[in-house]
């Protein structure tokens, strides 16, 4: 696969996994699991970006003692996985057509 494609695919991936609530890193990655893999050295990068183009904000909470980051979404986020699902029905249309039987 196209490494900007799956890198995209995965940020909205990421987006979608804080959506509906905030999270932290470990618990995205959990969250993903049974759709995709994500490591840790994946995830972090993309969270990063994601924060720089504004898709989402970052806040610390201590946790047993340790600060630990929780993400949350932002209107930027949210259009962006609905720009992402218009944009996927078009890929599916492309990938219909590369996929079809000869002659139909």
């Amino acid at each position: 696969m196209d490494v900007k494609l799956k890198r995209g695919i995965l940020e909205v991936c990421v987006l979608a996994a804080i959506k509906n609530e905030d999270s932290y890193g470990y618990q995205i990655i959990k969250d993903m699991k049974p759709y995709v893999e994500i490591s840790e050295s994946t995830l972090y990068p993309i969270l990063r970006r994601l924060e720089m183009s504004e898709c989402l904000k970052v806040r610390s909470v201590e946790h047993n003692g340790r600060l630990r980051k929780y993400y949350s979404i932002t209107k930027t986020g949210k259009k962006r996985i609905e720009t992402f699902v218009g944009e996927w029905k078009e890929i599916v249309s492309i990938y219909n057509y590369i996929v079809r039987e000869d002659g139909k």
